[in-house]
């Protein structure tokens, strides 16, 4: 019997870094939790902190700080928050 093969999402990242360069530009901090709010599901968690090195790298958004995530499945976790470059 044949295997389904799962399809990637292969935009999801560059979705992901226009969505943190939107919330970025609003004004205020972003974080990962808020990427998790704003945009579709990550097809793999992994996906999340790449979106974001690839946001900073192009000089969409700076480091501002940190704080602890609120989303249960987290446990209060360490998150980077960001801000518009």
């Amino acid at each position: 019997m044949a295997q389904a093969i799962a399809l990637e999402d292969n935009s999801w990242t560059e979705d992901a870094v226009a969505t943190i360069a939107d919330l970025a530009s609003r004004g205020g901090t972003v974080t990962a939790d808020d990427l998790r709010r704003h945009h579709r599901p990550a097809p793999h968690p992994n996906k999340v902190g790449g979106a974001f090195k690839i946001a900073r790298s192009r000089g969409l958004i700076r480091e501002a700080g940190i704080s602890t995530s609120k989303q249960r499945s987290r446990h209060g976790g360490v998150l980077r928050e960001w801000v518009a470059a």
